[in-house]
């Protein structure tokens, strides 16, 4: 190392040298070192830092709270370790659903590994806080980097005190709890302490009155579009347009029927000139996204807006055969607009008929089960292995019934002879979706590798879930 080199200069004086180099800034008092040298000297003084920090008066931690959730057994826990190691890492996530669904915590030794990996992924954070236990929130008292487990649910199902003194998480699940059991008197909790809840926690708080909306809650949804936070806004407008017989699905009506009519047998479109303050105040937002026009934007929300019933009674035609109808102009923001309706109101009806027209997932999730599995099991019998074919299987939710399950391992085995390239992400789909107590319908269809892999998957949830009972 160079001999000029003087341990007092600072941490600035590198980074000036490294930013406009050596020859233009060399290090001061003759100490312009080469610049191989000059990481190393970096090195040194990040060490030196470290190893010269003053140390502080230190105090005994005091002991973790004693447990009271039962803990996962011996053979779950293995498993665990063994899906973090790297087999079957995409089952994480429903191995630690099924374990805080039944109130389980973790071994203590899998906690700091699995607090890690929900520092990075927000997703499995809701899981953690029921499985953490009280050892899991002593730890993240001492860590920063995992808070956010003293904000999740504590308890698989939240104590009615917890309204005024639990964690975020907590709360809302005694929210959720109160109002499947009595919608009005979870209403008038949240009434109470609206004014002093954060913005976030208001957003999350409406989403919860989606459980049992009725037109009584319309009065409390209608101020909360004057909040002060759009996403809390945004969500009022949405369950009040779930709401028919809303003021703003009535206002939202008004608008449509000015915008649209028939004549010749064909759909006529004369989208708004303008969004004005009031239309914003219903949900419509004035700025359109990049590449959208803003009157296509407009007319597409006030359209999603709008009660799907009124549109039979405006023209005098069922919804099926009103998707058929010519529309000249603007066609493609009305069928958007429609479909944004039917999920945003969940109509069955209008589901069915639009997914016959354009299969989107979203539409598939608003049937029931049943009817959802029927429809998806005939579009995977009659369509090609596709992006879309994926796309709609991700709105059958899990976990799939016989029918939708053989569906696919059909077109597995078919598939496997013409193009066996494309089947890794319909596999692992059946794998993660089929009911896992069908592995033996899966090892029984055929000897074929494909089908076997994803029994083989099907028979490891099946038996990771029997280890959580």
């Amino acid at each position: 190392m160079n001999s000029s080199w003087n341990p007092t200069h600072g941490w600035e004086d590198l980074i000036s040298a490294a930013l406009v180099g050596t020859d233009r800034r060399p290090l001061p008092s003759g100490a312009a070192t080469p610049e191989a040298e000059l990481l190393d000297h970096a090195a040194l003084l990040t060490v030196r830092a470290r190893a010269g920090q003053t140390p502080r008066e230190g105090r005994p931690l005091e002991a973790a709270p004693q447990e009271r959730q039962p803990e996962v057994s011996r053979a779950a826990g293995d498993r665990l370790a063994r899906i973090l190691g790297g087999e079957r890492p995409r089952l994480l996530t429903e191995w630690l659903q099924a374990a805080a669904a039944r109130g389980h915590r973790l071994s203590p030794h899998l906690l700091p590994e699995l607090l890690d990996q929900a520092a990075r992924d927000r997703s499995i954070r809701p899981h953690l806080g029921v499985l953490a236990g009280a050892r899991g929130r002593w730890l993240a008292g001492l860590n920063p980097a995992w808070g956010f487990l003293l904000e999740e649910v504590t308890a698989p199902g939240a104590a009615h005190e917890t309204w005024e003194l639990g964690t975020s998480g907590d709360r809302k699940a005694h929210l959720g709890a109160v109002r499947a059991a009595d919608p009005a008197r979870a209403r008038l909790l949240l009434e109470e302490t609206w004014e002093k809840e954060t913005p976030q926690d208001r957003a999350a708080f409406l989403e919860i009155l989606a459980d049992g909306l009725s037109l009584d809650d319309e009065p409390f949804l209608e101020n909360a579009l004057d909040d002060r936070r759009r996403e809390v806004r945004h969500e009022a407008a949405d369950l009040l347009t779930r709401l028919p017989g809303s003021r703003l699905a009535l206002r939202m009506a008004e608008r449509a029927a000015a915008c649209l009519h028939t004549e010749n047998g064909e759909l006529h479109i004369a989208p708004p000139l303008a969004c004005d303050a009031a239309m914003e105040r219903d949900g419509v937002r004035a700025k359109p996204p990049r590449g959208t026009g803003e009157r296509s934007w407009w007319l597409q929300q006030i359209v999603a807006r709008a009660p799907l019933e009124i549109w039979p009674r405006l023209f005098g035609r069922p919804p099926g055969e009103l998707v058929r109808m010519k529309i000249p102009d603007w066609g493609r923001e009305v069928m958007a607009g429609w479909v944004r309706a039917t999920v945003l109101q969940g109509d069955p009806e209008w589901a069915r008929v639009l997914f016959a027209w354009d299969p989107l997932a979203d539409l598939l999730a608003v049937l029931p089960r049943k009817d959802r599995e029927d429809v998806a099991a005939g579009f995977v019998r009659r369509h090609g292995l596709d992006g879309q074919l994926i796309m709609v299987l991700g709105g059958a939710a899990a976990p799939w019934g016989p029918d939708l399950a053989l569906a696919v391992l059909e077109k597995i085995l078919q598939v496997s002879g013409t193009q066996p390239w494309n089947l890794s992400e319909l596999s692992r789909l059946a794998g993660e979706r089929i009911d896992p107590a069908l592995y033996g319908m899966a090892e029984r269809l055929s000897p074929e590798p494909p089908i076997q892999e994803v029994a083989a998957l099907l028979r490891f949830r099946d038996d990771m879930l029997k280890e959580l009972q």
